[in-house]
């Protein structure tokens, strides 16, 4: 079904707080400091430095949650994480041990405290980057971080590659006061989700969300509106929360992409988010699709 434009475009204004997990500041990242790596070196040999800790390819995390430290061993550290509390931050490379699947890591997000959130998902990100970009998109030859690892840089044609987040628009949409919400394969039994997929090339976000409901769904929306947004490390996307009026409420599944679709009542929302009996398992608090539905139902 062809994805319809929508008829509006507005950011959605509401008290109900807005703080999905990842999407604190974090360290200072100190971008003015990546462009002097004498005074990074300096940084280094600060008493006070401190290196990440890595277990099995994701910054480790100690039985409080938090991101553990070490002192830094190697003043050579590739990145410049930045400054906490005016104390240096940095990190090597983990190994190739990195598993396939990043969904491996998702375990650890129900431990991590939302404190060290912003980090974990900046650290794991830039180290997802560096693996997959060794090479030259240019020329082919190898490349070297610099800037603190910020980018890399060509060793044949000095062409310098920065690190991307790909946009990914995730979205409720609604019809007559039910939410639609969808499971893909891979989710646990029972468990229905906001839909997504990522922004292409030439669009817009709201017309992004548009032609995913169309090709997802099949349905028609307006009066799309931004909520929220929040960085995802797995690898590297930035998950941009809208919300969109469905001009009915037939749908047509893509079986390529859900196992199921369907309208839920506002009073099974509510149930399902307070764990009472429900017919559908709501996403984890780490994902922004939580943070959407819970908004979703007390706007």
């Amino acid at each position: 079904m062809p994805a319809q434009c929508p008829q509006s475009w507005t950011h959605e204004a509401s008290d109900v707080p807005l703080d999905p997990f990842f999407a604190g500041p974090g360290l200072d990242r100190a971008d003015a400091l990546r462009g002097e790596p004498e005074r990074i070196a300096e940084l280094a040999r600060d008493p006070a430095a401190r290196a990440l800790k890595w277990r099995d390819g994701a910054p480790a995390i100690d039985e409080a949650g938090r991101i553990e430290w070490q002192t830094l061993a190697d003043e050579a550290a590739p990145l410049f994480l930045g400054l906490d509390g005016g104390a240096p931050r940095f990190s090597d490379l983990p190994d190739g041990s990195v598993p396939a699947d990043s969904r491996a890591h998702y375990g650890l997000l129900s431990q991590l405290d939302a404190a060290d959130a912003p980090l974990f998902a900046a650290a794991l990100s830039l180290a997802n980057w560096h693996r997959r970009h060794c090479f030259c998109s240019v020329c082919g030859h190898a490349s070297k971080p610099v800037r603190g690892g910020w980018s890399r840089r060509c060793t044949g044609c000095a062409a310098e590659h920065f690190p991307r987040a790909d946009p990914v628009v995730i979205m409720l949409a609604e019809h007559d006061g039910r939410l639609l919400l969808g499971r893909q394969p891979q989710y646990p039994p029972g468990r229905y989700s906001a839909l997504a997929g990522f922004v292409e090339p030439g669009e817009t976000i709201e017309v992004a969300v548009a032609r995913e409901l169309g090709e997802e769904a099949s349905i028609a929306v307006a009066d799309i509106r931004y909520v929220a947004s929040q960085p995802w490390p797995f690898p590297s996307s930035l998950m941009i929360g809208c919300t969109a009026r469905a001009l009915a409420s037939d749908i047509t599944i893509d079986q390529n992409e859900l196992d199921d679709a369907r309208w839920f009542t506002r009073a099974e929302v509510a149930d399902s988010l307070a764990g009472r009996p429900a017919p559908f398992l709501p996403p984890p608090q780490f994902a922004i699709a939580r943070t959407l539905i819970e908004h979703w139902l007390t706007a």
